[in-house]
């Protein structure tokens, strides 16, 4: 945030190569300059299905999903603005299981659609998304759904159904790319990129992870999910330069800025939960960070 000042920034920890801001996401971003970073890549709270901290400030911690959605939109708004044109924001999310309790009925909510529809509203182009397959005995174990037990067969297989997948959407800022990213064929042959632009990734395995159990206290209700570092890599070496600005909203432990810096990128994070910001702070801090690529974030 080159020139300008943080707004209530609890904590910062800023290097030549990462910036890292412990606060309100709707309120540091406001000192990011326009049109600055060149990707984002983020999981967005998903809407209270994880609930990452007792802050009355978490959007995971909002009464209704409307409510989520209307403070979202301010995060979606900024990232507009501090976005460059013809570059790329992707978001890590998968569609939401609604329960009797919460919501009167079993079923799925389009969370996913509803995302690209905040995007789009912000002026933000549909570009892209990828499915990622997740194995549905695992997620039947963890998380007891009753469309995914197989007893459910015999009692009623009108109630049973698939896994939910993740997905990587991504979505481009309109205008034209400033700063194009160039690949070859040596750093990126063409069975790489078939691999890449298949639309289902069936090889990233759920438990490829930053580890996450250090960063937990006891008023948290339910655990977080880091996203997958295999997911990041492939994010940021399709789409990004040596030496380009990652940034996350939802820093949580640091998996997008320990990836970024880790490949020779810059980075930049905003978390609220001090926990987390400080595991994050650890975890980026131990990634040996490329001198070919060294270039003062500030």
């Amino acid at each position: 945030m080159k020139g300008q000042s943080a707004v209530n920034v609890e904590n910062q920890l800023i290097t030549d190569k990462y910036a890292l801001y412990n606060g309100d996401s709707c309120e540091i971003m406001k000192g990011i300059p326009d049109n600055s970073i060149h990707f984002s890549i983020f999981s967005p709270p998903f809407a209270s299905l994880y609930t990452y901290s007792n802050s009355d400030r978490d959007l995971g911690n909002c009464r209704t999903t409307t409510e989520f959605y209307e403070h979202f939109k301010f995060i979606v708004s900024e990232l507009y603005r501090i976005t460059m044109p013809g570059r790329l924001v992707s978001f890590h999310c998968m569609n939401l299981p609604t329960s009797k309790e919460r919501d009167g009925f079993i079923g799925i909510e389009d969370f996913r659609g509803l995302l690209i529809k905040l995007f789009q509203d912000s002026g933000f182009i549909y570009h892209s998304e990828v499915c990622i397959w997740k194995d549905p005995v695992i997620a039947m174990q963890r998380t007891k759904a009753l469309g995914l037990l197989h007893k459910q067969l015999k009692k009623d297989s009108c109630m049973s159904r698939q896994g939910i997948p993740d997905y990587l959407v991504t979505m481009r800022k309109p205008g034209d790319n400033p700063e194009r990213c160039e690949h070859t064929n040596e750093t990126f042959p063409v069975s790489k990129w078939q691999n890449y632009a298949s639309p289902v990734w069936m090889d990233i395995r759920q438990s490829d992870t930053l580890q996450a159990k250090s960063a937990r206290e006891e008023k948290d209700e339910k655990h977080i999910c880091p996203l997958q570092l295999p997911v990041i890599e492939r994010a940021i070496e399709l789409w990004t330069n040596p030496n380009d600005i990652v940034f996350t909203p939802f820093l949580g432990i640091g998996s997008e800025c320990y990836k970024a810096i880790e490949m020779g990128r810059r980075a930049m994070g905003i978390e609220l939960k001090k926990s987390y910001y400080e595991q994050a702070c650890k975890n980026v801090a131990s990634v040996p960070f490329n001198s070919l690529y060294k270039k003062s974030l500030f």
